[in-house]
């Protein structure tokens, strides 16, 4: 396993290279959080590492504790877990809807055990084993030297974008699954399907990373991609990525976009709980989501934090005018295998 952030001052030790399946990030066997009770091991879906990295530092200057950090992707890490449940290394797992849904329906999650009175009930668990940490929205992105971006999905199937589109496959990336969902609310299951398969003819081909698409729109080897609004317009700033956020609309009707959280849970059988809840409560404090926007692009989670930088000014911005759809991911969850199915027999994935 590659360690593309390693935070706290403590790398992990003894991890085994293999292939990742979202985010950049190799995933394998490792020895987790190690031995020391002064240590906590985190698995986290991409996008956040400009947020975690000083938060980090300030809470293991304020407990001691350090925090050995391991990125790949929504699925991937959940996948890890489910593979290390006879020797337990992960404390923390950050991910997407609907995949911390299935982490905590498989038993992989155990009780918070932190205060979450304030965060909005319908961004957390109603069992207590998880919450949003950082609030975000899908997106498309697109090439800022190939002109004005695209206005509607049926603009996409345009013949100009054959072999310069490309979109992370739908039930192995949090984005994708994003995408599918997305089109299932405004064209229906069918209608969806039926857009995937004539979207396939543009289609670079499956992409279990969103992040891995961000370069490949920026140097113009693609002209559009899906992404996400935190990453995305933390890699303009940050990186200055040569693309501009947008949101196709379904024909005539207003944008739209999809809450897509990132959500955090304590996982079962962890071997530093304790300090695992110490993070979560860390990660969930007024001061660490009072710097979500500035450090990230993130969106604070608590109902008491409201950010005023410019940086939460532009995310304002970017949604201006853009319709914001809250799916019931419980529902996403249980359909999701089905649905799954239909689009890979419909694009041959």
């Amino acid at each position: 396993m590659k360690i593309k952030h390693v935070f706290g001052g403590i790398a992990i030790a003894a991890l085994v290279a293999s292939t990742a399946a979202c985010g950049g990030t190799s995933s394998g066997s490792g020895s987790g959080s190690g031995s020391s009770d002064k240590s906590v091991t985190m698995y986290s879906a991409d996008g956040l590492a400009d947020w975690y990295k000083p938060e980090f530092t300030a809470f293991t200057q304020k407990t001691g504790i350090k925090v050995n950090y391991v990125e790949a992707g929504s699925s991937e890490v959940v996948s890890r877990i489910e593979k290390e449940r006879s020797n337990p290394q992960a404390d923390v797992v950050v991910t997407l809807p609907p995949f911390i849904q299935q982490a905590d329906k498989d038993g992989m999650l155990a009780s918070l055990g932190v205060d979450t009175s304030a965060i909005d009930p319908k961004d957390k668990a109603t069992d207590g084993k998880w919450t949003a940490v950082i609030n975000n929205y899908s997106c498309f992105i697109y090439n800022s030297s190939a002109g004005t971006p695209p206005k509607t999905w049926q603009d996409l199937l345009a013949a100009k974008y054959k072999g310069k589109l490309q979109y992370s496959t739908p039930g192995q990336a949090g984005d994708g699954t994003a995408v599918l969902v997305l089109l299932e609310h405004e064209m229906g299951k069918p209608g969806a399907i039926n857009y995937l398969k004539q979207l396939q003819a543009n289609n670079v081909g499956p992409s279990s990373s969103t992040g891995k698409l961000q370069p490949k729109v920026s140097s113009g080897s693609l002209l559009v991609a899906n992404g996400d609004m935190q990453m995305n317009l933390s890699s303009i700033q940050t990186d200055k990525s040569n693309f501009t956020v947008f949101f196709p609309a379904n024909g005539t009707a207003q944008p739209e976009t999809l809450a897509l959280p990132y959500d955090i849970g304590l996982t079962a059988s962890a071997p530093h709980a304790d300090a695992g809840k110490k993070l979560i409560e860390f990660l969930l404090s007024a001061d660490a989501q009072q710097q979500a926007s500035s450090l990230a692009f993130g969106i604070p989670v608590r109902t008491d934090v409201h950010a005023t930088d410019g940086n939460a000014a532009k995310l304002q911005s970017a949604v201006q005018g853009v319709s914001i759809y809250h799916p019931d991911w419980d529902a996403v969850l249980a359909n999701l295998d089905a649905d799954v199915a239909a689009y890979n027999n419909a694009t041959g994935s």
